[in-house]
């Protein structure tokens, strides 16, 4: 399609485990096996998942800061993994990242100007020469911070300071795509809705494509236009956030579904909740056939044996994708009005500088 500006085919990352004298190689950890997506421009895809099912790897390889075993990831046309180290320091320009942690992604011996600012010495044909500082200073400005704590450090700034910070590094160089691994999550929850309001504002206004990988299904669902759900490095199911939401057809899904607090206390304990038996398996040693067999409440015998297709599901909308010999849409969250209509109060009328000065 004309408008995809990014897509990953069959991505694969297996990390070596090492054992023995010699340390020779004895098994592989499959972080992320076989997962592929496109990304359109201008979209949100979200990306949720239990810890330790393969998001934050897949963000980092489509930042080119992990290898993949095998697969590829077309950039606006380019292949990335094809390129030479100074032509991906030029496409870099392009595609950059937010990091989880506030705290350990700025480097401490910094300024926020020299943090902001180390894209602009690295491709100095951005910003004119001398006019750095002005330009950090906008950047601050656009994300919510005073422009006059250029010279302050790191630490004399709150975690949802540092956030901006790190995403007014991450637009400084005006991206096509913006890659966010859980940029709230280390928040409070009134400033994980300031965060994401933000972002939904640069978003607009700069045109940005986001892949926003998350654990927080409430926070997907209202920055997201579509949602992919990841199971132990393989991509379970894909559609738009009505599809995955209101019609999810992977049992993995509707179960994720089910857990989801209801705030309203008139409706707890009517609404279907479907509990999954056993531990996560380890990557190392992933389950043959269907990954979620082991702990699925509809696994049959082929299920063990043969891995289902990621192909698409006749609910009459979109391309909606999932991963299952037995997928059928079930409506998880019917007695639950979770509709644009009404959104999650988290996030109604709080902009996103309420509280950007709070430990000024």
């Amino acid at each position: 399609m004309a408008d995809v500006i990014l897509q990953a085919t069959d991505l694969v990352k297996h990390y070596p485990i090492k054992g023995g004298v010699l340390r020779h190689t004895v098994g592989w950890v499959k972080a992320v096996d076989g997962v592929s997506f496109e990304l359109h421009k201008g979209e949100t895809l979200g990306i949720v998942g239990e810890s330790g099912c393969g998001k934050s790897t897949l963000g980092r390889i489509l930042m080119r800061l992990e290898e993949p075993t095998s697969g590829s990831v077309n950039f606006d046309g380019i292949e990335m993994y094809k390129q030479s180290g100074s032509a991906m320091r030029k496409l870099r320009r392009d595609i950059q990242i937010v990091f989880q942690d506030p705290y350990t992604s700025l480097n401490p011996r910094k300024t926020v100007g020299d943090i902001i600012g180390e894209p602009f010495e690295i491709h100095r044909d951005v910003v004119p020469k001398g006019g750095r500082d002005k330009a950090v200073r906008e950047l601050l400005d656009m994300v919510g911070l005073n422009p006059e704590h250029i010279n302050r450090y790191p630490h004399q700034f709150s975690g949802g300071q540092r956030q901006r910070i790190g995403i007014a590094r991450g637009i400084a160089l005006k991206p096509k795509v913006l890659i966010c691994d859980e940029p709230v999550s280390a928040l409070d929850v009134s400033v994980q809705a300031q965060v994401i309001n933000l972002l939904e504002e640069l978003q607009a206004e700069l045109g940005l494509a986001y892949v926003f990988i998350a654990h927080d299904l409430s926070v997907v669902r209202h920055i997201s236009d579509r949602v992919g759900v990841m199971y132990l490095g393989k991509m379970v199911e894909l559609g738009t956030e009505d599809e995955v939401y209101e019609r999810p057809t992977h049992p993995y899904t509707q179960a994720l579904l089910s857990a989801v607090p209801v705030p309203d206390p008139t409706l707890r304990g009517k609404r279907e909740q479907i509990v999954l038996t056993g531990d996560v398996p380890s990557p190392a040693n992933p389950p043959s056939g269907c990954r979620f067999h082991t702990r699925c409440f509809k696994a049959q015998d082929i299920c063990s044996v043969e891995d289902p297709e990621f192909i698409a599901r006749p609910d009459g909308v979109g391309e909606h994708r999932s991963a299952c010999h037995f997928a059928q849409v079930r409506q998880i969250v019917e007695t639950v009005d979770v509709s644009d209509e009404t959104p999650d109060p988290r996030f109604a009328d709080v902009d996103h500088r309420d509280l950007s000065s709070a430990a000024e």
